[in-house]
């Protein structure tokens, strides 16, 4: 046994004791209600964390050399950081995962930017895009794209991991987690948003088309992933929020026949159209929504875009579950034209703790008005906060929203 599995193995005893703990079947039982409409309380997640700034006690420092443990080792310790200072309703599975190796060619345009950083060791940046788009024939630059599933280094990496700790705990194959179509986020770091916007008046007929041609690339790519049986009706989460739902695979699946799209999440947006009238909206993102992510089982549409005033032409897309209200939308108003229809994804604002010190008065504040509007219109909710660029190197800081947080839902 070399040193790579002996830190695996010690890790994965850890990693199991707390995935068995009675907590984990509790909270698979709020996050299901909350997704099927049928909400016994609302459930608090946290995620794109500023990992980091929280390595204050060295457990979440790296030890293994080989790639594909150091991707399991990565999840073991920050799963176990998080449980222990600041678990909120996270769920801990009972087993590990290994991704299934899918490659996609490339769509024929690369990004190509200028970024600013403020801090070294945070992925988050200032970027600059060079605009790719400004001819009109440069849409024929655009290739289908090509998936492949390379199943021998796939059974190699998990036949590797499954050696050294699949007698701890079960190792499982994971495929694509939900079909996302966020082509206009594609688009902006292919033009960057002046542009697009520009466009948009300018240039409407090109713009139009521009979205075709992605869209049927997008097509072209779920296609694949089916032919290949490459989805996966198990994500750990929908772009942060909770995957769990009786209501998926379809209740027509077959056990063992590879997934449709009818049978896993659908997860669209469009950030950019946070700044358009919503009847472009409409025209140039929901329909091409229709599909792609609308031939899926369930769908959550949205991300930082305010949605709250253009919950009627987001519930055009065809089985739409949960809708993103962030801290741009008005929630009360969110929460009166959505009630029972859908889950509200609700988004407290990261800006609260990018501070050392949290203003509790701050965040009772915010938290509050979420839990009242949708009590009074008896709306399903879950709240995630995600898109923490920083704490300000404070854990105490994400530890108090944690406390302060459950403590009010528990209250609910």
């Amino acid at each position: 046994m070399n040193n790579d599995e002996k830190i695996l193995r010690k890790l994965a005893y850890e990693y199991k004791k707390i995935a068995e703990l009675p907590r984990n079947a509790e909270l698979v039982k709020l996050h299901t209600a909350v997704n099927d409409l049928k909400m016994i309380r609302p459930i608090v997640t946290m995620a794109e964390l500023p990992w980091h700034e929280l390595n204050v006690d060295g457990s979440l420092t790296l030890q293994c050399k080989d790639p594909v443990f150091k991707n399991i080792e990565k999840n073991f310790r920050q799963t176990l950081f998080q449980f222990k200072y600041f678990p909120a309703d996270m769920i801990v599975r009972p087993y590990v995962k290994v991704q299934k190796v899918v490659k996609h060619s490339s769509i024929g345009v690369e990004i190509d930017e200028t970024t600013l950083h403020l801090d070294a060791d945070n992925h988050i940046s200032s970027h600059q895009y060079k605009d790719q788009f400004e001819e009109d024939d440069s849409i024929n630059l655009l290739k289908d794209v090509v998936v492949t599933y390379d199943k021998e280094e796939t059974m190699k990496r998990f036949t590797k991991v499954a050696t050294a700790i699949g007698d701890i705990i079960p190792i499982h194959l994971g495929g694509i987690a939900y079909i996302g179509n966020a082509n206009w986020d594609v688009i902006s770091r292919l033009r960057g948003v002046t542009a697009i916007l520009i466009d948009l008046l300018d240039r409407p007929e090109f713009m139009m088309d521009l979205i075709e041609r992605f869209t049927q690339i997008k097509e072209g790519v779920i296609a694949q992933y089916e032919e290949l049986g490459l989805l996966d009706y198990d994500p750990d989460n929908i772009h942060c929020t909770s995957p769990y739902t009786s209501d998926l695979p379809a209740k027509d699946y077959v056990a063992g026949e590879p997934l449709k799209c009818k049978d896993v999440w659908g997860r669209g947006a469009a950030q950019i159209f946070g700044s358009v009238s919503k009847e472009m909206h409409d025209e140039y993102d929901i329909e091409f929504m229709k599909r792609t992510v609308g031939k899926c089982g369930l769908v959550y549409y949205g991300c930082c875009e305010p949605l709250d005033k253009k919950v009627d032409i987001v519930e055009k897309i065809p089985n739409l579950r949960k809708i993103s209200i962030t801290p741009w939308a008005d929630v009360a108003n969110a929460a009166e034209v959505i009630g029972k229809k859908y889950v509200i994804a609700s988004k407290p604002n990261p800006a609260n703790v990018a501070t050392s010190i949290l203003d509790q008065n701050v965040i009772k504040a915010e938290i509050g008005n979420i839990l009242n509007s949708c009590k009074k219109n008896s709306c399903n909710v879950e709240l995630t906060l995600k898109d923490i660029s920083t704490c300000k190197y404070s854990l105490q800081t994400l530890i108090d929203w944690e406390k302060v947080t459950m403590d009010m839902i528990k209250n609910y």
